[in-house]
C-alpha cells in the first residue's frame, strides 16, 4: 500500500527483501482508496495517478543513487528526497533492483503502470471483457504499442470444491467478495463495461448500511460467472486457461474461503501442465 508509506521506506524494504530472496522479490504497489488512506492511515491523498507515478520515480531515483554513488536529488510535486549519507546508503544490490508492478483498475492508474512500471497487477474484480477492452489497450498505448518485458499478473477468483457441497460454500463466499469489491465507486467502470452500473449503485448503498447478506444476494449467476471460474480442479484450470491463457503471465488463485490445499495444488499442477 504505497500511500500509507513513503518512497524512502519502500525503497529500503524492497532492497532488503531483494537481498534476502536473492533476487526473487517483486515490488507490488497499490494506491488503496481515499477513505482508507486519510482515515485509516492518516496520510495525505490527492491525484492518486500522478502521485503514484512520482512515487515510483522517487523509488527508482533512490535505488539509482545507491547503485551509482551519485548524489540523491529528487524533487517532485509530492515527494522530495535530497539527503543520503554514507551510513544509510546500502550500496548497489548484487541482485539488481526488483521489478516494480502496480495494481490498477481505472484507466489513469493503468496508464501509469504502462509508463513507469515493469508490470501490472490486475484486480480480482476483472472480467475478460474489461481486460481486453480497457486494460490491455490502455497499457499498450502507454507503452507505445507493445507489451515486451511487461508482466501482467492476476489473482483470479475461483469457486473450487471436490463436490457440490464444497462448491456451494465456496460460491457463497465468492458472491460476497464480488459484492464487496463491486460496491466500491472506484471499481464501477468494471461493471459499466457489462451494463451493470445500477448494480454498483445498489451495492454501494447496501455497503453503507453494512448489509453484507443483501449485497451477496445481488450477485446473480451472470455476474458470478463474469468474475469467477467454478468447478473441480481440472475444470477451474481449463476455465482460467481459456480466459487468460493468452494475456496473463502470472496467475494466483483468489479463494475468500477455506480452500482445500490439495484442490489448490491440483489446479496449479493442471495450469502448469497446460
Amino acid at each position: 500500500m504505497a500511500f500509507a508509506r513513503n518512497p524512502m521506506t519502500v525503497a529500503v524494504l524492497a532492497n532488503d527483501l531483494q537481498l534476502i530472496s536473492e533476487g526473487r522479490f517483486r515490488l507490488g504497489l497499490g494506491s488503496q482508496v481515499k477513505p482508507h488512506i486519510e482515515r485509516r492511515f492518516a496520510m495525505p491523498w490527492s491525484r492518486p495517478a500522478a502521485r503514484m507515478e512520482e512515487f515510483v520515480a522517487a523509488i527508482r531515483a533512490i535505488w539509482h543513487a545507491w547503485a551509482t554513488g551519485e548524489r540523491l536529488l529528487f524533487r517532485g510535486e509530492f515527494y522530495k528526497h535530497t539527503l543520503m549519507t554514507e551510513f544509510f546508503d546500502p550500496g548497489p544490490n548484487p541482485h539488481g533492483n526488483p521489478p516494480v508492478e502496480l495494481a490498477a483498475v481505472g484507466e489513469r492508474m493503468t496508464a501509469v503502470a504502462g509508463r513507469v512500471a515493469d508490470g501490472l497487477l490486475v484486480h480480482p474484480l476483472t472480467s475478460v471483457a474489461y481486460l481486453t477492452e480497457r486494460i490491455l489497450p490502455t497499457v499498450r498505448e502507454a507503452r507505445g504499442g507493445g507489451l515486451d518485458d511487461f508482466t501482467l499478473g492476476l489473482s483470479a477468483m475461483v469457486v473450487l470444491g471436490a463436490d457440490e457441497a464444497q462448491r456451494a460454500r465456496a460460491e457463497r463466499a465468492v458472491r460476497g467478495q464480488i459484492a464487496f469489491y463491486a460496491s466500491t465507486p472506484s471499481y464501477r467502470p468494471v461493471l459499466d463495461v457489462h451494463g451493470w452500473g445500477d448494480l454498483a449503485d445498489r451495492l454501494n448503498v447496501l455497503s453503507r448500511r453494512q448489509d453484507w447478506a443483501a449485497m451477496a444476494a445481488e450477485i446473480t449467476d451472470d455476474v458470478l460467472d463474469a468474475f469467477a471460474v467454478a468447478g473441480d480442479p481440472a475444470t477451474v484450470a481449463a476455465g482460467l486457461t481459456a480466459r487468460f491463457g493468452t494475456t496473463i503471465d502470472r496467475i494466483s488463485l483468489y479463494t475468500p474461503y477455506d480452500a482445500d490445499r490439495y484442490q489448490l495444488a491440483a489446479v496449479r499442477s493442471a495450469l502448469r501442465a497446460g
